[in-house]
């Protein structure tokens, strides 16, 4: 089994890309949505987390996700102990999903998996660009929001750039057929290596 992390900026085209490698036959992680999971269902982190933001992090059971982006948007010590409250379980909920599957190659998908350390999991990274403009377009469309609040979430991630010098792939998804493409030729070229 080989696992191959995937990354690129918001409004890149990950979860394209993703569905493209799952039609392949990969086993497909999404750390985000595991992360999002196990914080309205892990009683552990409910309760740390709770601790840490106060009794308005949860609203009926369920995580106040605007309250909470709101702190940790500004605020980086907040923002860094919520990731070592997260990221660990979500680690521990991965190493149970590769247990699990049968698949030779599994793709753990996470917008910050340099950042989160979550790469140190992986045997290959990918990282998923597209042209800025671009990029910006997607994101608006998608969140039906402004440039400047895609502006200010583009602002807190790694850049481009430092991503592409640390991965073994990258996919230029400027245009769905032509990352479809790439996606097969990667992995034919990950089936063949040891």
């Amino acid at each position: 089994m080989k696992i191959v992390g995937l990354t690129g900026g918001i409004g890149s085209g990950k979860s394209t890309v993703l569905t493209y490698f799952k039609e392949l036959g990969a086993a497909t992680f999404i750390a985000d949505i595991e992360a999002k999971q196990l914080m309205n269902t892990n009683a552990e982190l409910i309760k740390e987390i709770t601790f840490l933001f106060g009794s308005e992090a949860y609203k009926n059971g369920i995580l106040n996700r605007s309250y909470i982006s709101e702190i940790v948007f500004n605020n980086k010590a907040k923002l860094a102990k919520l990731n070592a409250l997260v990221h660990p379980k979500v680690r521990a909920h991965f190493e149970n999903f590769t247990k699990t599957t049968k698949a030779e190659i599994v793709i753990y998908e996470a917008a910050i998996l340099f950042e989160s350390g979550s790469h140190n999991l992986c045997d290959y990274v990918i990282t998923v660009t597209a042209d800025f403009e671009e990029r910006i377009k997607r994101v608006m469309l998608r969140d039906q929001t402004d440039k400047e609040a895609v502006m200010q979430r583009i602002k807190h991630q790694l850049n481009d750039e430092a991503k592409v010098l640390k991965s073994d792939f990258v996919i230029t998804n400027n245009t769905f057929q032509s990352a479809k493409e790439q996606v097969k030729t990667i992995f034919e070229i990950l089936l063949k290596l040891n």
